[in-house]
Order: structure tokens, then sequence, then C-alpha cells
């Protein structure tokens, strides 16, 4: 197994392998602080990108976004590219441990429950503003005008978010092309949070950033909120409401993508997720996902995170199935 050009099997198995990694052991503390990490290298290489191009008139900053995204995409997918190869002279079960490992380093489940779990336990202990510290760990909203229920909504709609594209748009693009997708993916998605902003600064020049971005999350979005139904089909929560709240409010969400996975939770739980949001002191208007109580709790929270969980492990299943079936189709 691992060979070039890779069958579909081989990268579900390399696939398999990362996400096994990545729950049991995450990202190592030592290897960040020694190493850094791929989200920072690549972050670093579009500060610089950024730095040096973005001037001039909105088209000109337009076409220099273009010109940067195709570059950072080239710094990324050549490298991977490479890695891919030469883990393939290795044999078949080294370069499945060694891809394995290398793209145990792109998908977030094991730091998103982390940091979502910091939320609710500086709730409990801590009161609101230890939760306001804690949440604007994970969210870009102004935390000192979060009341409680509102640092909670924050938290779990950051946790629906970042399944979709810190956990399941990775193992997508891990699972159909291996190292070099997982990392392509990984770098348009740190460009677009970076760059894609609408801002006076960011709107033109991260436009193909913020674009392709939309693009490559398409599938995974819509995956993730089945998932999520799925998980809430499994523990008891609320199926049904998943579904009827996708199926009604995902696409008024401001976000093509995010809309998916956050009504899916939202009707799990019974919440009201999203509606208006204060960023920068800007009030940014958005849909409201779900129908349901908007006096979120850390226990909400807790929910929140069994779901997810759940929603891991199904996800793990699926690719261990779709892998089965594709080396029963093989052989």
């Amino acid at each position: 197994m691992v060979h070039l050009p890779g069958t579909f099997a081989d990268t579900l198995a390399v696939l398999a392998v990362a996400l096994g990694i990545e729950a049991a052991a995450g990202y190592p503390d030592a290897l960040y602080r020694a190493a850094g990490h791929p989200v920072t290298w690549i972050g670093r290489l579009i500060a610089a990108l950024e730095r040096g191009l973005n001037r001039g008139s909105a088209r000109r900053r337009r076409i220099a976004g273009c010109a940067a995204l195709a570059c950072l995409l080239a710094a990324v997918g050549l490298p991977a590219l490479a890695l891919t190869v030469l883990a393939g002279l290795a044999g078949p079960l080294p370069a499945l441990l060694l891809l394995g490992l290398l793209c145990a380093s792109l998908p977030a489940q094991r730091s998103l429950h982390q940091h979502v779990a910091a939320v609710e336990k500086a709730l409990r202990t801590g009161g609101l503003e230890a939760g306001r510290r804690a949440v604007a760990m994970i969210v870009g909203r102004d935390p000192e005008r979060l009341d409680e229920p509102a640092v909670c909504r924050a938290a779990i709609e950051s946790l629906s978010e970042n399944f979709s594209d810190g956990i399941v748009a990775p193992a997508f693009w891990i699972g159909g092309l291996g190292l070099p997708g997982g990392a392509l993916y990984k770098a348009i998605n740190t460009a677009d949070s970076m760059i894609g902003h609408r801002t006076p600064r960011y709107e033109a020049f991260g436009w193909a950033a913020a674009r392709l971005d939309d693009g490559v999350n398409l599938p995974a979005s819509r995956l993730a909120g089945l998932l999520i139904a799925g998980a809430a089909l499994l523990r008891g929560a609320d199926a049904r409401g998943a579904l009827r709240a996708m199926a009604r409010d995902a696409r008024r969400h401001r976000s093509p993508n995010a809309g998916w996975p956050e009504s899916a939770m939202a009707g799990a739980l019974g919440l009201r997720l999203a509606g208006p949001r204060v960023y920068d002191g800007t009030l940014v208007p958005d849909a409201h996902m779900g129908d349901g109580r908007a006096e979120a709790t850390a226990d909400d929270i807790a929910r929140a995170l069994t779901l997810y969980r759940t929603a891991c492990w199904l996800q793990g299943g699926l690719v261990l199935g779709l892998l089965a079936l594709s080396l029963a189709l093989a052989g």
C-alpha cells in the first residue's frame, strides 16, 4: 500500500492513521515550542506575501492577492508532494506511518475539544470573567460585551464551525488527495483566516483566498452537519431538530459553510445560535440558527462537547468503512 499515484485506499489508510494519532496525542507542546506548527509556518509566509504585495489600487490588490495565493499553494503543495514521493520509496508500511504522522498535524480534534472544554470549566470555577477570558482564545468577537449565555453560545458556535473547517475538511482532503490535499487545504483555510476579511486593507487582496476557501469547504460543511445529526441520534439529542434546522437555516448564514454545522448543533441541543454579533466594535448582522432558547449554559457546552466527540468517532468509523469497502473492491 501507498504507491504513487496513490489509490483511494492508500489515502484513506493514511487518514485513518492520522486521525488516530491526532486524537490520541494531539500536537505535542514540546514540538510546537521547538519547531512551531505547519499553520504557523504557513502564516509567516502569508504575512510576508501580504506585506510585499498588498498595495496600490483595488484592482492591483486583487491581482496581487491572486498571485500571492498561487505562490502560497506552490510553496505548500510541492513540498507535500515531494514528501509523499519520498515516503513511498521507503516501502508500504513505513510510508503509511510517516505520511500518517505528517497528516496528523493537520486536523485539530484534540485541541479544539480542550479549548472549548476550558470555557466550560472557566465558567463553572471562575464565573463570567473567567469564561470571557477563555472564550476570547477561540472567538474574535468582543468578550467584554458577552454575558454568560453569550459566552456559552460563542463557545458552542466555535466548536460547531471548527468541527467543519478544522477537522472534517482537512480529513476530507487528506482522504481524497493524501498529504498534498490536506496541506493545500490548510494553506487555503489559513489564508482565508488571515486575509479573507471584508475590510479596507484585505477585501481586494484577500478576495481569491476567501472565495477559494468557500469552495473547498462546501462538501465538508454539509458532511459536518450530518455527522452532528448522527451524533444527536446516538446520544439522545434531537436529531430531527438538527436536520430540520439545517434545512431551514443553514443557507441563511452569512457564511456559505458555517451555517451547516452551527444549525445542526443548534437544532440538536434546542438552542438558538448565531444572530447579530459584535466584532472589533462593529455589529455584524447574521441570521439565527435554530429556533430554541437563547439562554445557553455551561451544561449546554458539555452537551455540545459530547456530540462533538461522538461526531469525531462517527467520522473515524466512516473512514474505516470506506477503507474496508475500497480494499474489498480492489481485491
